[in-house]
């Protein structure tokens, strides 16, 4: 039986360093990272691969680039991308890695980009800005989206918009890449959804939200041009006993779906629960602390056996060994040091 490899992606924030993307072999068996490579980019604050498994897409200062994933694990750069606004904070691309979504935190908006049959990128086919007031007048009191992703069906984005508290459902025209809004997802005043994220047959939805620290699970379906979306769970991201001042901040599924994790911020913890593939209710394993600052990103590894924490304050990479069924986090050695750290992506290689 031919061993699984995997190689890991880590996004960063360059603050002045040329290297904005790391790539680490992946030691399954220990649960740990050996660094591999590094790629010359600025503030890569978040990278997505497409679902062909060919392609990584990542933000950078000057808009979006897009790079070959080699068989090996190494990048090979193909372009840049404008997305004719500020500096990005989330990308991702259509179930047949036709078009690129990109999210704007800063300038709250959408940008739709053609991407050619090699992987670059090509011309913007569409831009909509979000408008509106929040209802916090400090960072929410405006539009800002944290999180553009398709329905799995290939039918709708689904834009998080932390600054207005609402998910924006959009119909995607496949042919001219427009975008039309089809409905709007309403959460909690000052909950800030952030991340948004669909269960293997796309019929449910996970929302985390940033400042009231829960996941609203929603149920979807579809009739024809118009999408369906039945809120049927809220559950904290939190333990009863936790940190004030709390924010939360990933949102991953394991990669067999049967586990959804969120990392808080403030608290410093990681959280993950058990999803029922029928119900897609979910159920906490165990909320614990990662031994580090702002984890920014969290993930287990492709076997479930361990779990790495990028820690974006204290500039660090912590790992443990997990036991899902038990609930148990123990941690697997010492942490590994990189420089604001802001995302994770586990990649299968020949």
């Amino acid at each position: 039986m031919k061993k699984e490899k995997y190689v890991a992606y880590v996004s960063t924030y360059t603050m002045g360093e040329r290297y904005g993307i790391k790539i680490y072999d992946v030691d399954l068996k220990a649960g740990r990272f050996i660094p591999k490579d590094q790629v010359e980019i600025t503030n890569s604050s978040y990278v997505t691969i497409s679902h062909n498994s060919k392609f990584l897409y990542s933000i950078t200062d000057f808009g979006v680039e897009s790079y070959q994933i080699e068989k090996d694990g190494g990048l090979s750069h193909i372009n840049t991308g404008n997305i004719n606004g500020m500096r990005g904070c989330y990308l991702s691309t259509d179930y047949e890695d036709k078009l690129l979504f990109v999210a704007g935190y800063h300038d709250g908006k959408v940008t739709v980009l053609r991407l050619r049959e090699d992987g670059g990128i090509g011309e913007i086919v569409d831009e909509i800005f979000h408008k509106g007031i929040g209802c916090v007048a400090e960072r929410n009191f405006r539009p800002h989206i944290n999180c553009v992703k398709m329905t799995r069906d290939n039918k709708f984005l689904c834009a998080a918009d932390l600054g207005m508290d609402h998910v924006n459902v959009y119909r995607v025209d496949h042919v001219t890449g427009k975008l039309k809004l089809v409905d709007i997802i309403r959460s909690e005043q000052e909950s800030a959804p952030r991340h948004v994220k669909f269960s293997k047959d796309g019929r449910y939805m996970y929302i985390v939200h940033e400042l009231k620290n829960y996941v609203d699970v929603y149920r979807y379906t579809s009739q024809g041009n118009n999408p369906d979306f039945e809120k049927i769970q809220t559950i904290s991201t939190l333990n009863d006993y936790h940190a004030s001042l709390s924010a939360a901040s990933a949102l991953n599924l394991s990669r067999d779906y049967k586990y959804l994790l969120s990392s808080n911020a403030g608290d410093n913890s990681v959280i993950v629960y058990k999803l029922d593939e029928e119900t897609g209710f979910l159920e906490k394993s165990f909320c614990l602390p990662i031994s580090g600052d702002y984890p920014k990103d969290a993930c287990l590894f492709p076997d479930n056996r361990h779990l790495v924490s990028l820690n974006h304050e204290s500039n660090s990479m912590t790992f443990f060994t997990v036991d899902l069924e038990k609930g148990l986090l123990v941690m697997n050695g010492k942490e590994l040091k990189v420089e604001r750290p802001n995302c994770i992506i586990f990649h299968q290689i020949q």
